[in-house]
């Protein structure tokens, strides 16, 4: 049996890991550094965002779908990371229909586009702020378990979700 060498077998790992960390192309770009929850306390109207997290709610519209998204910090690919946390709830309307059964509630998305402001919503009968985003992207990802914070740094990133 023989054996590969040893760099071989090193830069094989090095590709691997390389490939981890890859951002889909709609996801790249440079972004305000700025939580939902900032931005619903100050105003961010204009900034260019990449929010992400889970899908609490979707209300397909004449012109155009909305989401409310749960934030949730990013993963460096992008990816909402799975937490016990959120960065504050938001809002993101792209134009379109956006069916409710495919982009359902707990499903990870990632947001790109720009704060036009924020909106009033009730969550239960508490009265919360929620940033408004004009979507430029709308990101699924797939429905294969969502990276944590620990698995945020190794795995085989080769599964993309859909943009819109």
């Amino acid at each position: 049996m023989t054996r590969l060498p040893f760099t071989v077998l090193t830069a094989a790992l090095i590709l691997g890991a390389a490939g981890c960390a890859t951002t889909p192309d709609p996801l790249s770009g440079e972004f305000a550094a700025i939580t939902p929850a900032e931005a619903a306390r100050n105003d961010a109207r204009g900034r260019t965002v990449r929010w992400g997290g889970t899908i609490a709610a979707i209300e397909p519209l004449p012109d155009r779908t909305c989401f409310q998204i749960v934030g949730r910090e990013l993963s460096k690919r992008g990816r909402p990371l799975v937490e016990d946390e959120s960065s504050g709830r938001f809002l993101a309307c792209r134009k379109g229909f956006y069916d409710p059964e495919v982009f359902s509630e707990g499903r990870s998305v990632t947001i790109v586009g720009s704060v036009e402001g924020s909106e009033q919503r009730l969550i239960g009968e508490y009265s919360y702020a929620h940033p408004r985003v004009a979507a430029d992207v709308v990101f699924l990802w797939p429905d294969d378990g969502a990276e944590s914070a620990s698995s945020s740094r190794f795995g085989a990133g080769l599964n993309y979700g859909r943009y819109y």
